[in-house]
């Protein structure tokens, strides 16, 4: 039924009083639209940056091989002018990446191995990984799945039937733990998906969320994933990825504390680089405004020794010196565990095993 026109004071005819219909939006979510516009060319990158004359070091191969992807926001808290930057310095793609190196290999830790099912993934008692995507937000030169066959082997395709059965029928399995790729990448409504065909598992008591999403591109963080978090049947935890101070900020802050709302326990975990987190300043800094964010430190891992990373390694001797020195810096709850996951272990290596 139409509304009844409205005469206002100048006696012209009005539709105030009309209720305006909200016009369908085309657009895709803020955080999708941020990953589409990804800097993608390291050239871009360095210009941004104002390290024009730094492009001599980086690798067309590298680049070829596992393409350059960082978001605008995050590129925004990189130091200007300085190429050493430890922000920059985990996504610029580098000559050191082509140089084979003994002991590198495409396959760090035994994912083939342990292949349980489509995209499903089962190493250790109890839980089961499901490599969700093969997108990431942010491409980390170290990635330990940076040569995985994402293509073939992604829990998501198929509606996620190949995954979910392969819990199914595992009774043992207690946790699910999405990862990837990152799990953060996919559209809430695909997680979604996913979730409500997991409610049905009765031997399901946790769900586990790897992901560098909310550090790196905390506008994922919406009312959208909020409401997901809020809505699961079981208690949550966020496994965030930061290995650096300087990748907090007010944005990542106010996404966190969103994630906390939702009742998700936020937890970090870091790997150890050369050239980016290999000082007690640096990691202690790291650990501490993790903290300021409300997110303890889970695990400091040495390096996967995956083929094009191994100019990030970080001796045992100097891993265990570091972590010692961090013991003695911060109170016990701030000082993560110093591992290395070794395939067919059974757990996390404590790096004090050798």
């Amino acid at each position: 039924m139409l509304p009844v026109a409205a005469r206002g004071r100048t006696g012209a005819r009005t539709w105030a009083h009309m209720i305006p219909a909200a016009p369908l939006s085309l657009q895709p979510p803020r955080w999708q639209q941020a990953l589409r516009e990804a800097v993608r060319d390291p050239r871009e990158l360095l210009a941004m940056l104002g390290l024009q004359q730094a492009a001599m070091a980086v690798s067309p191969e590298a680049a070829a091989q596992f393409p350059l992807k960082v978001p605008r926001g995050f590129v925004a808290r990189m130091r200007p002018g300085d190429p050493h930057d430890p922000l920059l310095r985990q996504v610029l793609p580098l000559d050191d990446e082509m140089r084979p190196m003994p002991g590198f290999t495409s396959d760090a830790v035994g994912d083939a191995a342990a292949r349980a099912g489509h995209g499903v993934l089962h190493k250790y008692a109890g839980r089961a990984l499901l490599v969700s995507t093969g997108s990431c937000a942010i491409h980390c030169r170290y990635c330990f799945r940076r040569h995985f066959p994402y293509a073939e082997e992604t829990a998501a395709a198929g509606g996620w039937q190949d995954a979910v059965a392969a819990v199914r029928a595992d009774e043992s399995i207690t946790e699910v733990i999405l990862s990837g790729g990152d799990p953060l990448s996919l559209a809430t409504a695909k997680l979604s998906e996913l979730t409500t065909q997991l409610a049905a598992l009765p031997h399901l008591r946790r769900l586990r969320i790897h992901t560098r999403l909310p550090v790196v591109l905390p506008a994922r963080v919406d009312d959208g994933l909020v409401g997901w978090l809020q809505g699961l049947p079981w208690p949550s935890a966020v496994v965030l990825h930061a290995n650096h101070a300087n990748e907090f900020d007010a944005g990542v802050d106010e996404a966190l504390g969103r994630l906390r709302a939702a009742g998700a326990s936020l937890l970090n975990q870091a790997v150890l680089l050369r050239g980016v987190n290999d000082s007690t300043g640096a990691l202690a800094a790291l650990c501490e405004r993790g903290f300021m964010a409300g997110v303890l430190p889970y695990y400091l891992h040495q390096l996967d020794r995956v083929a094009g990373a191994a100019h990030f390694e970080v001796t045992d001797a100097r891993a265990r010196r570091l972590h010692g020195e961090l013991v003695e810096r911060l109170p016990g709850y701030l000082v993560p565990r110093l591992v290395r996951e070794v395939a067919g272990d059974a757990s996390k290596r404590p790096l004090s095993q050798g």
